[in-house]
């Protein structure tokens, strides 16, 4: 549901239909299931004890009703760029002088994964934060991600979506902003910082996106520096499988995604092993890591689900694919802006320092987080504030 604002955006609420709920409970009940992997860990993929344990309380206990009174509380908004109309949280902080700050989410994630760091970066004191430190936040979902819309042209790879983010800032008055990204959105802002749009004036991330393209030129000498090769490697041959189908084949895995609840929950569940097994204990053990609960992770899977969004987000990595295929051979365009980075210990690779400054020479900010994995906004965000807030101190 949307009303008109000025700018040319539109006020945004959520408000599924009932039958909608229906229809999902209804299909989560007629769940066909495949016989039990015939080995103790995930090699052969996500394990059956796991997927039926998130199905029954997915049935029967999980509230939709709770997740969507919740971003209903929040400033949420729509504005056409570019022809497709892009969906956004938008909070301002009520401290002066607040830095804006647009964050993107990633892949399987949605806004759903940056829900909590909203309070401790907009409104520092609130959260035990000194003033200084506030942010105005700004959260879109990716092109046909969540309420954002889908695109019916190709095209929208990470150069356009970081383009399209450089509008949006624009659009919404800020003349000097930074930005923040894991996943996919690292590439989307790893992007915006070497197309260095007017008003940016820093970047953040915490997934060194090119290592998981090519580890070429990068030293591999240290105890750290072979770990992470390995961990990478390791990715590449026995962790690859979802992004391989979704860079070559989106369309092909959106049937299974929108037909059935079940294949999208096992789906989204297989990212990388850490991520999996903290999932995995929250369902067959309630032993959630951080505030990677039951409810929030179906929150965010149910959110895919009533927007109809698997295929197109999966799409996302088509996009990315074939652009990496355009600029093979040419000049990647530079980071000069200043860099932050973060490794979370129980990301896909842990970054060491040495990889980060080869491909950012303007770092500014590095550090390793004492705890968390590939959704570290969602599963620790108090110390996922903390990092954001002390890599863009010195641009305040």
């Amino acid at each position: 549901m949307t009303t008109a604002t000025d700018l040319g955006v539109r006020r945004f609420e959520v408000h599924v239909p009932e039958e909608d709920l229906a229809d999902l409970r209804r299909r989560i009940a007629a769940a066909r299931w495949p016989l039990k992997e015939l080995v103790t860990d995930r090699s052969q993929g996500v394990q059956l004890a796991t997927i039926q344990a998130l199905v029954t309380y997915w049935g029967s206990d999980y509230d939709w009703r709770a997740c969507e009174a919740r971003l209903n509380s929040l400033p949420q908004f729509t504005t056409e760029i570019d022809g497709l109309d892009i969906h956004f949280i938008h909070v301002k902080s009520p401290h002066e002088d607040a830095l804006p700050l647009i964050i993107t989410h990633g892949w399987p994630g949605s806004v759903i994964e940056m829900l909590e760091v909203i309070g401790p970066l907009t409104d520092p004191p609130a959260h035990g934060g000194h003033p200084g430190d506030a942010f105005d936040l700004v959260i879109p979902s990716l092109p046909g991600y969540g309420f954002s819309a889908g695109p019916a042209e190709t095209g929208w790879d990470p150069g356009r979506i970081a383009r399209a983010w450089a509008k949006l800032m624009h659009r919404l008055g800020y003349t000097r902003y930074v930005a923040q990204g894991g996943d996919q959105g690292a590439a989307v802002t790893d992007t915006m910082g070497g197309l260095a749009p007017e008003g940016l004036a820093g970047i953040h991330l915490n997934l060194l996106r090119q290592a998981l393209g090519s580890v070429s030129g990068l030293p591999a000498d240290s105890e750290a520096e072979r770990a992470a090769l390995a961990a990478v490697n390791t990715f590449r041959t026995s962790g690859f499988g979802y992004f391989l189908e979704q860079a070559t084949r989106p369309q092909t895995i959106g049937y299974a995604l929108l037909d059935s609840p079940v294949a999208l929950a096992a789906w989204m569940l297989d990212h990388d092993t850490d991520s999996y097994y903290k999932i995995s204990r929250a369902f067959t053990g309630n032993q959630p890591t951080g505030n990677l609960t039951r409810d929030h992770i179906l929150d965010n899977i149910t959110l895919y689900w009533l927007t109809g969004t698997g295929a197109s987000a999966a799409r996302s990595y088509w996009e990315g694919g074939r652009a990496q295929a355009r600029a093979a051979g040419q000049p990647t365009p530079q980071v000069s802006l200043p860099v932050g980075f973060t490794t979370f210990p129980d990301e896909i690779f842990r970054a060491p320092r040495s990889w980060v400054e080869k491909s950012y020479p303007s770092l500014t900010y590095f550090h390793e987080a004492a705890r968390g994995g590939h959704f570290a906004a969602w599963e620790e965000p108090e110390l996922f504030t903390a990092e954001v807030r002390a890599a863009f101190k010195p641009l305040r």
